[in-house]
């Protein structure tokens, strides 16, 4: 059984990843045409949380290192970066600056993104040749904190010597779209790959790869198959099936532990399934909430402190903005801009925890809270900086 759990940890690698032939190839396309030609690049991989996106890319990384090698071109080097691990948005130009390593002299106080800019724009032995492969995980952190920093980094492939390809990975599906005009203003527009939610059929294909090396058969098929329907009709989240499986087994294990008869089953049934999905399907809303960046949810504590005690579930823009202020206020958090602010709500209402209305005006639109004010408390409530964030002023 241990042996099955491992295989099923979110953190096990499986060996290919099956499902995502189309994205990956889409992707290694791209990103061979660019080196052959010696050009940068973008790309934006998006999709909801769970449908394979860092695992497909990390492979594809994989296959054009190799690709490089077998095909004699200079050797492509590589850069990973989380967003989420960021002290600030505009570190990632730091990051990228020191992966350069670039021996030409620096200019007085530059910062890291004019240095970048000044490298990129006039030809030298450190930008010639050698293409760098740039994965930036977890975009989404760069979207609600500082749009500046998204659109500079994305023009970073349009100057004359750049010599590198930008792989944004992030869940907002609609970023392209909000952003694109712009993007397509600054002549910076990324190639979009967008990762589907997996289907039951999908599903039910990746666990079969994962468990087919073990040597037996620990789960009733119709067991995987009604996992797999379940998750598919919620979300798709793989991550989900991974956690409910490995949940399963453990029901089974506890069942075998505790039984005093041997007629108990030795496979996950149907039953020890669906013991696992009650639990892993309680509120998937506070998954969601769990994962949202932390300005995010604390608007989600605004709106909670603006309808405790009352029959509201709506207020408008201009007004959940100032209580996210005086909660931002509170926790000596420093509050993002009212562009921001607005994005975040948009942000929140793609994900289905709020809905917003029409204006002319953004600070006039309403907005509704589209889940249980309970959902937002119980995801919190074992975190003392959101449990401030709740409290009255």
């Amino acid at each position: 059984m241990k042996a099955v759990k491992q295989a099923l940890h979110v953190a096990t690698v499986p060996s290919s990843v099956v499902c995502r032939e189309v994205e990956q190839k889409k992707v290694i396309e791209f990103c061979k045409a660019c080196i052959e030609q010696e050009k940068a690049g973008s790309i934006y991989v998006c999709g909801c949380p769970g449908t394979g996106k860092t695992l497909s890319i990390n492979k594809v990384k994989e296959q054009l290192l190799s690709w490089s090698k077998e095909v004699g071109l200079q050797p492509l080097d590589s850069l990973a970066i989380n967003c989420t691990s960021l002290t600030n948005t505009s570190e990632i130009f730091s990051k990228i600056l020191e992966k350069l390593n670039s021996s030409k002299k620096r200019k007085g106080r530059l910062t890291p993104l004019q240095h970048l800019q000044d490298l990129f724009s006039q030809r030298s032995s450190s930008n010639s040749g050698m293409m760098l492969l740039i994965i930036i995980d977890e975009m989404d952190y760069l979207i609600t904190k500082d749009r500046a920093v998204l659109h500079d980094l994305f023009m970073l492939t349009t100057f004359p010597f750049s010599r590198f390809i930008l792989i944004g990975i992030a869940n907002a599906i609609d970023l392209a779209d909000r952003f694109l005009q712009r993007l397509k203003s600054l002549n910076c527009e990324p190639f979009v790959v967008t990762f589907c939610a997996y289907s039951k059929d999908q599903i039910v294909e990746i666990l079969q790869q994962r468990l087919m090396n073990l040597g037996c058969n620990v789960f009733e098929p119709l067991a995987l198959e009604y996992c797999a329907r379940k998750v598919a009709a919620a979300s798709g989240d793989m991550r989900k099936v991974l956690d409910a499986c490995r949940t399963a087994i453990e029901v089974l294990e506890t069942e075998l532990r505790d039984s005093s008869t041997k007629e108990q089953p030795n496979s996950v049934t149907f039953d020890h399934m669906d013991v696992a999905l009650s639990k892993a399907f309680k509120s998937p809303k506070v998954d969601i909430i769990k994962s949202l960046p932390q300005h995010q949810q604390i608007i989600l504590c605004s709106m909670v402190k603006l309808f405790r005690g009352s029959k509201k579930n709506a207020t408008t823009i201009g007004e959940l903005n100032k209580s996210y202020l005086e909660t931002c206020k509170t926790v000596h958090v420093p509050a993002v801009g009212s562009l921001e602010f607005t994005d975040m709500c948009r942000v929140l209402s793609d994900q289905g925890l709020i809905k917003l209305g029409q204006s002319k005006q953004d600070r006039l639109k309403r907005v509704t809270l589209q889940i249980d004010i309970l959902d937002i408390s119980f995801a919190f409530k074992d975190i003392r900086f959101f449990k401030n964030c709740l409290e009255d002023y």
